[in-house]
């Protein structure tokens, strides 16, 4: 007896032992983020590092990405229909799309040679096709520079004019913002902490205001104040609903009878979307004139291919990307790092 009671201590101690380690491990585990908290940001709100290292670091982790798949196709040396074929389905999985796949695929065919690397063939196509690195925001330096902010519900556009509005700032700009979305119950609240977050001026209303007069008076003000940049935020919507399609219209018009122009109209779109964003484009590009897309949660998916389709059928480039949650989370996008980030292994 004496012998058993004895095992069931030692059995107890090391228990204890054991409990004692993993609390301390989660204690340390947690103290990261108390000392963010203390100096005011969050953990998700921490300064951006570069932009290449950025994308190319917060790409998602997975095992035998793209650009490893396409290497193990071409393994076997000349490749035949069925290689060619099977590239083509790769890319359609990364959400390129089927007609824009084939295309890439039939241009590849005549580029390729024996002993060819078919990644950088595959970058080089998707390269050429998204227009080289030239993709940045064209704003005038004389005079006030309106950008038209559009998207459907959820997309993240909101935070996207928020980090825009940090990112001009960043560049020496003025930045105004325009709170028309006024149907979205706590959009101009949350339109106001971005505001704050930013530096920016903000015009809204009330909720169930006129978008246009909103849009109005923030050039009126913008202009008055001598400003750089107006962002204009506008209410999410479905691209199936016409009239509210037509109000984007609209609040161009209106933007333009103020005495100010509309120098880029930026369609938000989500990355996770797929090839419903396409569908998407082509009802926003029909309502309003699109110059440009900004790509949303690339950190959250290991795909983007639907920036080649959106690119090749409405002309339209990637002007911005979102790599995360925090205010400087939002890049210049540059074709190249793209390329490489879409077919990492």
């Amino acid at each position: 007896m004496g012998v058993l009671l004895g095992i069931l201590a030692v059995l107890v101690i090391v228990l204890l032992a054991a409990l004692l380690l993993v609390r301390g491990g989660r204690a340390r585990s947690r103290r990261p983020a108390r000392v963010l908290e203390r100096r005011g940001i969050s953990p998700a709100e921490e300064p951006a590092p570069a932009s290449e290292p950025l994308l190319r670091d917060r790409a998602p982790s997975r095992e035998g990405g793209l650009g490893a798949r396409i290497r193990s196709l071409f393994e076997t040396g000349q490749p035949g229909d069925q290689v060619w074929g099977q590239l083509e389905e790769l890319l359609i999985r990364a959400d390129v799309g089927p007609g824009t796949a084939s295309r890439m695929v039939t241009d590849l065919r005549e580029r390729w040679t024996p002993g060819a690397d078919p990644t950088s063939l595959v970058a080089d196509e998707v390269v050429a096709l998204l227009g080289g690195d030239d993709t940045g925001l064209r704003l005038p330096s004389d005079r006030l520079g309106v950008i038209l902010v559009v998207g459907v519900n959820g997309a993240g556009k909101t935070t996207t004019i928020g980090k825009l509005a940090a990112h001009l700032a960043r560049e020496g700009r003025t930045v105004a913002l325009a709170g028309s979305d006024t149907f979205r119950a706590a959009a101009s609240e949350q339109l106001d902490v971005w505001a704050r977050r930013s530096g920016a001026h903000l015009v809204s209303q009330t909720r169930g205001a006129d978008p246009g007069a909103v849009a109005f008076d923030a050039v009126t003000s913008a202009t008055a104040k001598g400003l750089d940049v107006l962002i204009v935020d506008t209410a999410g919507r479905l691209h199936t609903k016409a009239p509210l399609m037509e109000e984007l219209a609209k609040v161009r018009r209106v933007i333009e009878k103020a005495g100010a122009r509309v120098d880029e109209t930026l369609l938000v779109l989500d990355a996770t979307t797929g090839q419903n964003g396409i569908a998407q484009a082509q009802a926003f590009a029909a309502a309003v004139m699109i110059t440009g897309v900004a790509l949303t949660k690339l950190d959250g998916t290991a795909k983007g291919g639907v920036v080649l389709a959106v690119r090749e059928q409405l002309g339209v480039p990637v002007k911005l990307i979102g790599v995360g949650e925090g205010i400087g989370d939002l890049q210049t996008f540059e074709a190249t790092a793209f390329a490489r980030r879409l077919l990492a292994s």
